[in-house]
C-alpha cells in the first residue's frame, strides 16, 4: 500500500482554519467528535489544537475544543491573517503588476493585502498610506518605500485604526491607487459587518484617482450588515479562479473588470 502524501504547511493551514470555524460555529465540541467529523486521528486532532490554542484562537479543555465567545471569522485578525494565504499572495502579485513607480498607495486594513508589502519592496519611490498596523510593520524594511500611519481609534480585531482622524486625514491626501478587499461580496455588492471600516473605505476611494478591490474566492456569496456599493466603484476586481462563476458574472454584468488569477501552490 503506498505511503499517504504528506500534506504541505498551507493545506495544513487552511485545515486548521476549518477545524477553528467548526468550534467556533459551535462554541464547544468533544476533541474525539472532531476528530471524527475531520477524518483525522486522535494525534493529528490534538496536534491541531494545539497549534490554534497557541495563537489563542480557542481553548482546549479536558477532552473539548472551546471557542472565544467575542471571535468572529470575519473580523478577528489573527483568523483571517492565516485564511487563503496561497490565494492572497497570487492575487498581491497581480496587483503589484499595476502599480507603477513613484504612486502614492492607500491601502486599507485588509489581510489580503498583507502579502504585497515583499511586492511593494521592489518598486521604486512608492508612498504608502495606510491605516493598518500590521502593513505598516510589514513594510517598515522595504528601503525607499515612505510608510504614513492614519492614526485613529484602535481596533484590536484588525490592528487597525478608525474614526474621524483616519477619515480626516484622508481628505487631505490625493493618491493615485487605493487598494483595498471586502468582507464580504455578494452579487456585485460589497458588504462590511462594521460602519466604521465602511467609513476609511469610503474615503480612501474619495482620496484617489482609481481602485482596485483584491477578494478571495471565500468572501464571495455571502453578505454583511452594511452595504457600502458595488465592485463598479473600482477600476478593476481581482480575484482567484476558485471563485464561483456566477459571482464573476455578476461583477462582469454590472460593467465590472474581472482578473480571474490562478493560484499557484506554495513551493511552486
Amino acid at each position: 500500500m503506498p505511503a499517504k502524501a504528506r500534506l504541505s504547511q498551507a493545506a495544513v493551514e487552511d485545515r486548521r482554519q476549518d477545524v477553528l470555524k467548526y468550534v467556533v460555529e459551535r462554541g464547544e465540541i468533544r476533541i474525539d467528535d472532531l476528530a471524527a467529523h475531520f477524518g483525522l486521528s486522535l494525534m493529528t486532532m490534538h496536534r491541531d489544537l494545539d497549534d490554534l490554542a497557541g495563537r489563542d484562537l480557542l481553548r482546549k479543555e479536558r477532552g473539548r475544543a472551546v471557542a472565544f465567545p467575542a471571535l468572529t471569522m470575519e473580523t478577528a485578525t489573527r483568523f483571517r491573517e492565516g485564511a487563503h494565504r496561497e490565494a492572497k499572495s497570487a492575487l498581491c502579485a497581480a496587483a503589484a503588476r499595476r502599480i507603477r513607480p513613484g504612486s502614492t498607495l492607500l491601502i486599507d486594513d485588509s489581510t489580503t493585502l498583507y502579502p504585497l508589502a515583499g511586492a511593494l519592496a521592489k518598486i521604486e519611490g512608492l508612498t504608502v498610506v495606510t491605516n493598518s498596523v500590521g502593513l505598516a510593520q510589514r513594510l517598515s524594511s522595504a528601503a525607499g518605500t515612505d510608510v504614513t500611519l492614519l492614526g485613529g481609534q484602535y481596533q484590536g480585531d484588525f490592528n487597525s485604526c478608525t474614526g474621524r482622524e483616519v477619515t480626516r486625514g484622508l481628505s487631505r491626501i490625493h493618491a493615485d491607487l487605493a487598494l483595498m478587499s471586502a468582507t464580504a461580496v455578494h452579487g456585485g455588492r460589497l458588504f462590511h459587518p462594521l460602519p466604521e471600516f465602511v467609513e476609511v473605505k469610503e474615503a480612501m476611494l474619495g482620496a484617489a484617482t482609481a481602485g482596485l478591490l483584491l477578494a478571495d474566492h471565500s468572501k464571495f456569496g455571502k453578505t454583511a450588515t452594511y452595504c457600502y456599493g458595488d465592485v463598479t466603484l473600482y477600476e478593476a476586481v481581482l480575484t482567484d479562479t476558485g471563485t464561483d462563476e456566477r459571482e464573476v458574472a455578476a461583477m462582469r454584468e454590472l460593467g465590472a473588470e474581472v482578473e480571474t488569477v490562478p493560484t499557484e501552490p506554495c513551493g511552486s
